[in-house]
């Protein structure tokens, strides 16, 4: 029995029976050692050996602190009310479509905004979207169409751009390829991946303007209170240092090509904001930051553990096996390989929940089948990244899904399984395996 097959099988078993994503890396990293030859204690040695990731998850825990920090200068309640100004409370108008669209461009910018331009990642959906949720039932919004919107800010940004989380995104694809054998320039990242984000598009679409078009009816049930409620006080002071943090972090992220960097510049410029203004007493930073870095610090767990997996993997040897098995099986038919591999990808990641943390798993196998086959280095580079983002739209345990739920469900007339990941998995999951395969096909 091939050592990657039965890792993957058992991470993904565990996975899918909602065993805790990193201890199901662990045992399935162990089953896979084991089956390869290797003994236990070597198996754990090189898990643990393997366990990189290190930059990534400081990454994410200084932008969770940001993310915070940002909550706290009132920046997110002063575009919720704009939000609500645009529409009118109870989405008063006469031209209840142009409003609809309106409400819906609105969101879509916020959420496309969260990956890149102010990477706050979900941290804006507790803060927007149960204040909207009246002014939704009132326009007769379908929620599963606000859930997709959200969703395709959530996760095609950094899939296609190198900023915020895609630069996150970017490097982990990088390295990772280069690991398993094949080394690319970062800029051929964006343009391998232009037609599998045209896919997400093209559902986005659908979604918009077939799927979720009719209005659907929910009972106005009161949540806390009809007005936002805030304990943030909102000045000028802090929503000027709240955009100058904002531009500090993109500079520097561009200019340092460190996502580490751009997240303590913002820090740091919200916390002088604080210091003049004077309304948040200096001992809080510390506690805000710490909250922040406990919000993200799961997501960054996950692919510390991904990666020492991939390293047993590879430690096997069985991925060169499995590669060889693979092209006898399906000879030089690239056509029918990239939709294989694509496949795999979407059982991968939907058992995961993360597209960033199944990376390092996908690259190990797909790397080397691809080179085997003939593919070009785009092409596979769209392979490798249309397979990882594959599930994270759909998967119930993404947190590209657990966070617009978690603002759509406030009033308990959401479902989590049937409202979000059932109408993200049809629009964008199935979009990307067409267009995955497209791009591997055409690069």
């Amino acid at each position: 029995m091939n050592a990657v097959v039965v890792a993957v099988v058992i991470m993904l078993i565990l996975s899918l029976s909602r065993v805790n994503v990193v201890l199901a890396l662990v045992i399935g990293a162990i089953a896979g050692g084991l089956t390869g030859g290797l003994a236990i204690s070597e198996t754990i040695k090189v898990f643990t050996e393997g366990l990189g990731g290190a930059e990534v998850a400081l990454s994410y825990a200084l932008l969770g602190g940001f993310a915070v920090a940002i909550a706290r200068t009132g920046l997110p309640d002063l575009l919720v009310g704009f939000a609500l100004r645009l529409v009118g409370r109870k989405g008063e108008s006469r031209r209840a479509s142009a409003t609809k669209l309106l409400l819906i461009l609105v969101i879509l910018i916020i959420s496309i905004s969260s990956q890149n331009l102010i990477p706050v990642h979900i941290a804006f959906i507790p803060i927007l979207i149960p204040p909207l949720l009246k002014v939704f039932n009132e326009l007769g919004l379908d929620r599963r169409l606000i859930a997709t919107v959200i969703t395709f800010g959530l996760t095609a940004p950094y899939i296609l751009l190198p900023f915020g989380f895609g630069n996150i995104f970017h490097k982990i694809l990088l390295t990772n390829m280069a690991e398993s054998g094949l080394e690319i320039e970062k800029s051929m990242i964006p343009q391998a991946m232009i037609i599998p984000t045209l896919g997400m598009a093209v559902g986005l679409l659908i979604a918009v303007f077939v799927s979720y078009r009719k209005n659907r009816s929910y009972e106005n049930i009161d949540i806390v209170s009809d007005e936002v409620e805030t304990d943030v006080e909102v000045s000028k002071v802090n929503i000027i240092f709240a955009l100058i943090a904002i531009a500090s972090a993109l500079v520097f992220q561009i200019i340092t090509n460190s996502m580490i960097i751009g997240a303590i510049a913002g820090i740091v410029t919200i916390y002088v904001g604080f210091f003049f203004n004077r309304n948040v007493q200096w001992k809080e930073t510390d506690d805000m930051l710490t909250e922040g870095m406990r919000m993200m610090a799961f997501i960054g767990f996950v692919m510390i553990a991904a990666s020492g997996f991939a390293s047993v993997l590879r430690e096997t040897g069985h991925v060169a096996l499995l590669v060889d098995q693979a092209v006898a099986i399906i000879g030089d038919n690239k056509a029918l390989a990239a939709i294989i591999m694509l496949v795999v990808g979407l059982l991968v990641t939907m058992g995961i929940g993360s597209s960033f943390s199944t990376i390092p798993i996908i690259a190990t196998i797909f790397v080397p089948l691809a080179l085997q086959l003939g593919f070009s280095p785009l092409a596979t580079t769209a392979l490798v990244g249309a397979a990882a983002a594959l599930g994270d739209a759909g998967s119930p345990a993404s947190d590209s899904t657990l966070g617009p739920t978690s603002g759509l469900n406030a009033d308990g007339q959401h479902n989590h399984i049937w409202d979000t990941c059932v109408p993200t998995f049809l629009h964008y999951n199935i979009p990307l395996v067409i267009f995955g395969w497209i791009a591997a096909v055409v690069l």
